[in-house]
């Protein structure tokens, strides 16, 4: 690999010594690995279940390292939103944010979901999981991430920063900014970030950083905590970014975070910056098994104003949702909260228990999507398959992780099944994969065309 002898350089001057073990890490294969989602599984009960070649990753308790001949995202338990398939040290920021059940979390630049999922899956069903994203694009495949690891009380939102300000002054908990860099930590797993980094440089990207910081400062409760992150090396992407909130804002503070064998400390001199720098995280793919990333907990000092955001503004006039409840009494054993229902244009929306007011926001989705109401029938949609346990239906089709049909039903084909008629939650091995529905032991295939196995 030929990198930018500018960028050699400017290392070389940097880490010294340790350059030449910098640069011989190129020779050296990339790192591959998969988070277990613990909304779904745990990765004791996943090591059982599971015929990858797998090993622990040290710094994240639910994450393996695979070998690459292996194929995770083609195999079933990826569609049943068991494990997200993730380079290993991208796991540890939403690892290393101490997240609580019942906590508000914004996830401030979440495409395509890799940490988002992680933050989801640490609420349990509880609390508030904002996820954002400003392109529209890399939103959409953040909505299927969110809907595939079976999270139901998230919002997505796709907005610059400073309008997610306008409505959320002081309101998180935590907060993950997963900041939008120049990548050099990444160019042994994807070549295609050296010319992103030759056009725009760690100039354009240092710019972008400390107006994202500052605006999610802001967005943060006293007393929350905010863990920025990088996969870049720049100390004007990283310490310098720090260093210019805590300048602005003497209330945040540096909190220490877990060091792993392998870790390094934060660079403090390569900016002119406080010792308390230090606090701060670097992985270097030279000492770890995985590529860059830089880290940094922030905590905000000081006492809450006591002001509460306005919350949703349900409808004046509710609607009887006859056919919802009718396919829940029928198929479902599960209890909903009626007055958290939600209908726009047919399609059916459970919002979060604690919904804020999002009017003027471009949202991509609000809560956990139930499904459509089509001719006074309820159709159920993929992301409700998604949220369920197999437990929770009356009704389902179990295919184990051998059988032929499981690939076929994920292709979208119609099935021969001995079954009785109607709807059915179709599993692997108990694990919920989507729906389809029974007439005279045939199972029309219900499994979202857009996620079908190619």
């Amino acid at each position: 690999m030929k990198l930018p002898d500018k960028y050699e350089a400017r290392m070389e001057a940097l880490l010294k010594e340790e350059y030449q073990a910098y640069i011989e890490s190129f020779n050296k294969d990339r790192y591959y690995g998969i988070r277990i989602n613990t909304l779904k599984i745990q990765p004791d009960v996943f090591k059982k279940i599971t015929k990858l070649k797998i090993k622990e990753i040290p710094w994240a308790y639910n994450g393996f390292y695979y070998d690459k001949d292996q194929q995770p995202a083609k195999h079933p338990y990826y569609f049943a939103g068991l494990y997200y398939v993730q380079e290993p040290s991208a796991m540890t920021p939403a690892n290393f944010l101490p997240i609580e059940e019942g906590d508000k979390v914004l996830d401030l630049c979440a495409a395509p979901g890799g940490k988002s999922t992680e933050l989801g899956a640490k609420l349990n069903g509880t609390g508030l999981l904002i996820s954002n994203d400003i392109s529209h694009t890399r939103a959409k495949a953040l909505l299927k991430n969110i809907e595939l690891s079976g999270i139901t009380n998230s919002i997505i939102t796709s907005e610059p920063s400073e309008n997610l300000l306008n409505h959320f002054p002081e309101y998180f908990d935590k907060i993950l900014v997963d900041a939008p860099c120049s990548g050099e930590g990444m160019f042994r797993k994807d070549p295609n970030m050296i010319k992103s980094w030759e056009n725009q440089g760690v100039e354009y990207y240092s710019a972008i950083q400390k107006d994202i910081i500052i605006q999610a400062g802001k967005m943060l409760k006293p007393n929350g905590l905010m863990l920025y992150s990088t996969c870049t090396f720049s100390p004007e992407e990283n310490e310098e970014i720090i260093e210019h909130l805590l300048k602005e804002y003497p209330e945040f503070t540096i909190e220490k975070l877990p060091m792993v064998e392998g870790f390094d400390i934060g660079k403090p001199e390569w900016v002119d910056g406080s010792e308390e720098l230090k606090k701060c995280v670097r992985l270097w793919p030279h000492k770890i098994q995985g590529e860059g990333h830089f880290l940094a907990l922030l905590k905000k000092q000081g006492n809450s104003n006591g002001i509460e955001k306005e919350g949703y503004k349900y409808s004046a006039k509710k609607k009887e949702y006859i056919e919802l409840e009718e396919f829940i009494n029928e198929n479902l054993s599960i209890e909903l909260d009626y007055n958290r229902i939600e209908v726009i244009q047919e399609k059916v929306y459970y919002l979060p228990k604690d919904m804020p007011n999002v009017k003027g926001l471009r949202l991509l989705r609000t809560g956990w999507y139930l499904g459509e109401i089509k001719k006074k029938r309820f159709e159920p949609s993929q992301a409700f398959a998604m949220g369920l346990t197999s437990s929770e239906a009356k009704s389902t089709i179990n295919f184990s992780i051998n059988q032929d049909e499981v690939l076929r039903y994920l292709k979208g084909e119609t099935l021969q099944v001995e079954s009785s008629k109607g709807w059915k939650l179709v599993c692997v091995d108990d694990y919920p994969l989507g729906w389809g529905k029974i007439n005279n032991n045939v199972l029309k295939n219900k499994y979202y065309s857009g996620w079908r196995w190619m």
